[in-house]
């Protein structure tokens, strides 16, 4: 099975002055033509402001295969190959490259073939014409309109490609997600399960200390209420399980029957390692380089509609031929040719022209502000995730210290009750604050799997599939 990488690539980050800095304090003003609005320009800084292990290293290597998972694996696979909307994603971009190849055919002359077969019909002679012409014409490109068109359709068609490997990215981090939401959704149905369980041996305990005498009614029916409440619980976590199911089920392209297994624990989390530097986020984050690719199309654009205000110089040659006899209608001496060269200068168009420049100049300012915020946005999900990195760690290990008193405070209340010097609400009390810890503890440790992924996200992590519906990237080398 051929493998496939998905890669950042080699996009030079260079080609616009916005794309030399990245964003987080604005320094200065790009100097604008005269009479436009100054432009923000950004500096992106060496490190990020969130502490990180390995700062400033490349982010390499495959995200997915790191969270040591080969279900996952499996599923990403899975995913690939059927998805329906990364399948319409990569029908997109072939729609994309053939409007660049449209926006490119102005640079070639136009030929055009017209025949035509003319008869008579006259008794008691049938006569007959048959013709042939040829047309052609070609716009010199003086102003290099033509040009700017087909550069501004071949970006439009790169960023295409880039919403493509976007959409690959967002799969990945959809499916893992999913995967381990179904997870995290079993742990919690397991959990409520061992809740009706806790209170079922609670309320066979108060049964037979009330049988017994030495217990009151009241003990008996605040146990009851434990249980029923827990089993309304357990029925909630169980619906919640086949939703978590049905929604990986439709990224697979499955029927969302919530028939998918999952895993029995979460996976334990690899030290986090090499998240590069804010600088690399424009060339690595594919809808980064989307807006770019976007951005410079608009500004081609605008080159455009400025040089429709300009003389065009055309230049049209045909050539017709006509004779009764089909073998005879090319015959030089009956053919009729010409050769003309316009120049055409709009003069009066309604403001239309002049119109599309000012629209055309407003698309630029309204892509170029959009991409400011885009990155600055970028950075943002970078540095949360990174935050939270360190702080859900923290949060896991006390909770799992939480967790582990509570079990045996439990275990303390449960003996105590038996031995009649506790009371059923310290035993109650007890028992709900150990599973709220370890519910806690689930979550956490969920959420911090979830983070994970949107770190990887967010600085445009690598990972490798096999090829499936638009596979487009680099053939890795491995």
């Amino acid at each position: 099975m051929r493998s496939y990488k998905i890669s950042w690539g080699d996009a030079n980050v260079l080609r616009h002055v916005l794309l030399t800095s990245a964003a987080l304090a604005l320094t200065g003003c790009l100097t604008p033509p005269a009479g436009r609005e100054s432009v923000p320009v950004f500096d992106a800084p060496f490190a990020w402001s969130a502490p990180t292990p390995d700062s400033g290293v490349p982010a390499s290597g495959d995200w997915v295969a790191g969270f040591d998972d080969p279900t996952l694996n499996a599923l990403v696979e899975e995913g690939f190959a059927i998805n329906y909307n990364l399948a319409a994603t990569a029908a997109r971009l072939e729609q994309a490259f053939a409007i660049a190849t449209q926006a490119g055919a102005g640079r070639f002359p136009s030929v055009d073939l017209n025949s035509r077969n003319t008869r008579t019909d006259s008794r008691p002679v049938d006569s007959g014409t048959f013709g042939l012409s040829l047309q052609a014409s070609w716009e010199a490109d003086v102003w290099r309109r033509v040009a700017n068109q087909a550069k501004a359709g071949t970006l439009d068609a790169e960023a295409a490609f880039a919403d493509l490997e976007g959409a690959r990215l967002s799969l990945a981090g959809q499916i893992a997600q999913g995967w381990y939401d179904l997870v995290e959704a079993r742990l919690n149905t397991a959990l409520s399960e061992d809740e009706v369980a806790t209170f079922e041996r609670s309320l066979r305990l108060t049964q037979r200390r009330y049988d017994a005498g030495v217990a009151g009614a009241l003990d008996v029916r605040l146990s009851r209420s434990s249980l029923a409440l827990s089993e309304a619980s357990l029925a909630q976590r169980r619906n919640f399980e086949n939703g978590a199911a049905r929604g990986l089920e439709v990224l697979l392209g499955r029927y969302p029957a919530a028939l998918i297994e999952s895993d029995p624990d979460l996976p334990t989390l690899a030290p986090l390692t090499g998240v590069g530097a804010p600088g690399d986020l424009l060339a690595r984050r594919p809808d980064l380089r989307a807006a770019e690719a976007r951005l410079e199309s608009s500004g081609y654009r605008a080159k455009v509609a400025r040089k429709a205000l300009l003389p065009s110089l055309t230049l049209s040659a045909s050539g017709a031929g006509a004779n009764t006899k089909l073998e005879n209608v090319l015959d030089v001496d009956g053919l009729v040719s010409t050769l003309t060269a316009s120049l055409l200068q709009p003069i009066f168009r309604g403001g239309a022209l002049r119109a599309e420049v000012r629209r055309s100049d407003g698309v630029v300012r309204e892509r170029l502000y959009a991409f400011a915020n885009q990155v600055l946005t970028a950075y943002r999900e970078a540095e949360d995730a990174l935050d939270a990195e360190i702080a859900l760690a923290i949060q896991e290990e006390a909770l799992g210290r939480a967790a582990d008193e509570a079990r045996e405070a439990e275990s303390l209340a449960e003996r105590n009750y038996t031995r009649g010097v506790g009371t059923i609400f310290e035993l109650l009390d007890a028992q709900r604050r150990r599973i709220n810890a370890e519910r806690s503890l689930i979550g956490t440790r969920a959420e911090r799997v979830a983070n994970r992924i949107r770190l990887h996200l967010a600085i445009g992590g690598e990972f490798y599939v096999s090829a499936g519906p638009g596979a487009f990237a680099k053939e890795s080398n491995s």
